[in-house]
């Protein structure tokens, strides 16, 4: 495949202190970039949450799923559960409850 060449423009200590991080690595700035390119074109979008904090959510519960559902989204290394996996997790749920509610 047929390569090019692309021109980024950052501020000279974000590139230094990208450097050395990829120095780190055992990558160049070049490997990162490519990483993220082939992320991005992956996952058809930036591979990484981009946005504004959400605001102060004051129900309990509501906080720690969108909490819960945050983790999950920034934990890329879980497996993703099949329709059966997440039957029997309800299952177990439901036979916890009732055996709690005795």
């Amino acid at each position: 495949m047929a390569q090019v060449s692309m021109t980024v423009r950052m501020d000279s200590q974000l590139k230094r202190n990208f450097d050395a991080l990829c120095q780190q690595l055992g990558m160049s700035a070049n490997a990162a970039m490519n990483i993220f390119a082939n992320a991005a074109v992956r996952s058809r979008g930036i591979p990484f949450r981009v946005g504004l904090d959400e605001p102060k959510v004051q129900n309990p519960a509501l906080r720690r799923f969108l909490e819960y559902r945050e983790s999950l989204s920034a934990d890329d290394s879980r497996p993703e559960l099949t329709l059966d996996e997440i039957n029997e997790e309800i299952r177990l749920a439901r036979e916890e409850r009732a055996a709690q509610e005795k």
